[in-house]
């Protein structure tokens, strides 16, 4: 089944019933070693799934829950394997979405969901979009309008002495270290491509549209395009302040992070709608509020595909 969340659509399953989650990594074309976030209910809920809730962890769901925020912590027992890529720890999260709560609800159980794409594409954030990516490897697709935060999760590693940021999202390193009174630190890169990952979206090349990502400076972006379509190129762009340019296909997106990251992939996958081979996207700023969408962009410009 998908649904929609507040971030992106998500493929979803009992996250307590191994043969249900391995369905999911079979829909995705998902590798064993990326693990699965379970969607819960509130607090309640999620310590079910693991043998501590410490303070911080608290603190942090008092604070962003229902929302956009990630927590990894010690799995308990009968929690399936194949969600957590076979690691001691689960990822658990309550979403700000009626339908996802709803769906957690009348089923009663933690929800395993992963966005309802094909593995390393572009996340849908409307119903159509898993659609055109998933067809009919879905039984049912619960359509709940575009979602209104547009990129996944942060996610959070509170396992260890100092919590990790694992992957950044729209709560931002300062909004955390706000309520931790410390900054999380970085996580260690994995030991080789299919090491088994403490959360989901960590991946070299991730989130990627069909069309071949170039990250350009602002000053650069009519020169890119140029050059590309000299090249023979079909090429789109996703701007901020940039000029007007020849491209096929130019979205204009806003200048604050939260505008831009609920509009992004509907934007890339408007590019690849049109068919272009190159997609030239204007870097956006480097300040910690835009690190979640420009963990995104890098990792959908990561010139190779994971081994």
């Amino acid at each position: 089944m998908a649904f929609p969340t507040e971030t992106v659509y998500g493929l979803g399953a009992d996250a307590l019933n191994e043969r249900a989650v391995l369905g999911i990594f079979a829909a995705k074309g998902r590798p064993s070693y990326n693990p699965i976030i379970a969607h819960v209910a509130g607090v309640e809920h999620a310590c079910t799934l693991v043998t501590r809730w410490p303070d911080a962890a608290a603190s942090l769901a008092e604070r962003f829950w229902p929302g956009p925020l990630t927590l990894v912590l010690p799995r308990a027992a009968h929690v399936p394997l194949a969600l957590t890529a076979g690691r001691d720890t689960v990822a658990v999260r309550m979403p700000a979405h009626p339908v996802a709560l709803a769906l957690i609800a009348a089923a009663d159980r933690p929800i395993a969901a992963p966005s309802a794409n094909r593995f390393t594409e572009l996340s849908p954030t409307t119903a159509d979009h898993v659609n055109r990516s998933l067809g009919d490897r879905i039984d049912v697709l619960l359509d709940g309008g575009p979602t209104s935060v547009g990129i996944e999760s942060t996610v959070l590693d509170l396992t260890g002495d100092v919590p990790i940021l694992l992957r950044p999202g729209l709560i931002s390193r300062p909004e955390l270290a706000g309520v931790l009174g410390v900054l999380p630190g970085d996580p260690a890169p994995a030991a080789h491509a299919e090491e088994a990952r403490a959360a989901p979206g960590m991946i070299d090349r991730h989130y990627a549209p069909r069309a071949r990502v170039v990250l350009t400076a602002p000053e650069d972006v009519q020169a890119v395009i140029t050059r590309e379509m000299g090249a023979g190129h079909r090429v789109g762009a996703v701007v901020i302040v940039a000029a007007e340019s020849g491209a096929a296909v130019m979205h204009r997106l806003p200048a604050d992070a939260l505008g831009y990251a609920r509009g992004i992939y509907a934007a890339l996958h408007a590019v690849d709608e049109a068919a272009c081979d190159v997609v030239c996207v204007e870097q956006p700023p480097a300040d910690a509020s835009w690190d979640g969408v420009n963990d995104r962009l890098r990792r959908a410009a990561h010139p190779t595909a994971p081994g």
